[in-house]
């Protein structure tokens, strides 16, 4: 498929598309006029890349995860390490999740003492 057809089919940009190439994360084939050729693959490919970069992977760590995504990694410790990585970033998100709870949690109280006292001072008026 072309990189138009790609980039409609994962909501990924052209550009981005070109990057990812460049990083060595997909691969492509050059026809005759110079277009990109992208494999069926590439679709699920471009997706999981997507989907690591948005939960806040480094490039440098997709680029490690990816083979262990699909099958393509040749040393099983190399995934076995991922895996650690991986879980400390999850743990690291989710302890970011409990603290940003906390925050709005506080606000919250806040705002609803806020409104409690405006209400007390216009109900004397």
């Amino acid at each position: 498929m072309k990189i138009s057809e790609l980039s409609t089919r994962t909501g990924v940009s052209a550009r981005s598309l070109r990057y990812y190439e460049q990083q060595g994360l997909i691969s492509t084939e050059r026809l005759p006029n110079g277009y990109r050729d992208y494999g069926d693959d590439a679709v699920t490919t471009v997706l999981t890349i997507r989907s690591l970069l948005d939960l806040g992977f480094p490039l440098e760590l997709v680029r490690v995860v990816l083979p262990c995504t699909n099958g393509g990694a040749t040393d099983p410790a190399v995934c076995e390490g991922v895996v650690e990585r991986v879980t400390g970033i999850r743990d690291d998100i989710a302890a970011r999740v409990t603290h940003l709870a906390q925050t709005r949690d506080t606000l919250t109280r806040y705002l609803d003492d806020q409104e409690a006292g405006r209400t007390a001072v216009i109900g004397r008026s």
